[in-house]
């Protein structure tokens, strides 16, 4: 009567030291959208959000940056992702029209609960823009994220990692 006994052995596998078990993961990128500020008075009146990138992806220029944007400078950047790349772009948050009519009860589009929802939504869409390996290519999402200022007449182009260094560096 041979019966088949579970092999419950581990199974080897190499040793962890400390920097493999408590370093920085081999590749991170994180987007925190945080912040928000209303600014301007009337018809000018709109609300910003900064942006904080922490990344060692090499095809970013920086390794942390921090911006301030506004929901039209989204806009922009997802219209720029849907020409450009081969991407399929998520949808923003909505633009609230309901919320800008006079006459509402409430601070509209400026009420705290609706830009916290829209914080919310914006984080949640860059997070997956950025996080496609084809998005991480184009030059607007670059500098969308890095750049002090969004130049709307750049002329589109895809990012490369300097191959020449990685070739030589191995």
């Amino acid at each position: 009567m041979a019966e088949a006994i579970a092999d419950t052995r581990r199974l080897l596998s190499k040793p962890q030291n400390l920097n493999d078990a408590y370093g920085p993961p081999s590749n991170f990128l994180e987007i925190d959208v945080s912040n928000p500020q209303t600014v301007g008075v009337g018809r000018g009146r709109f609300t910003t959000y900064e942006i904080r990138l922490k990344t060692n992806l090499p095809i970013f220029k920086l390794k942390e940056s921090r911006v301030r944007r506004r929901y039209s400078d989204f806009e922009w950047l997802r219209n720029e992702l849907e020409r450009e790349s081969k991407v399929v772009v998520p949808p923003l948050p909505g633009k609230a029209l309901f919320r800008q009519l006079p006459f509402r009860g409430d601070d509209g589009i400026f009420d705290d609960s609706f830009i916290e929802e829209r914080r919310q939504g914006l984080e949640q869409f860059l997070n997956k823009v950025a996080g496609h390996p084809l998005a991480q290519n184009e030059r607007c999402l670059h500098m969308f994220l890095q750049d002090e200022t969004v130049d709307k007449n750049y002329t589109p182009s895809k990012i490369r990692v300097q191959m020449l260094w990685l070739i030589l560096w191995f």
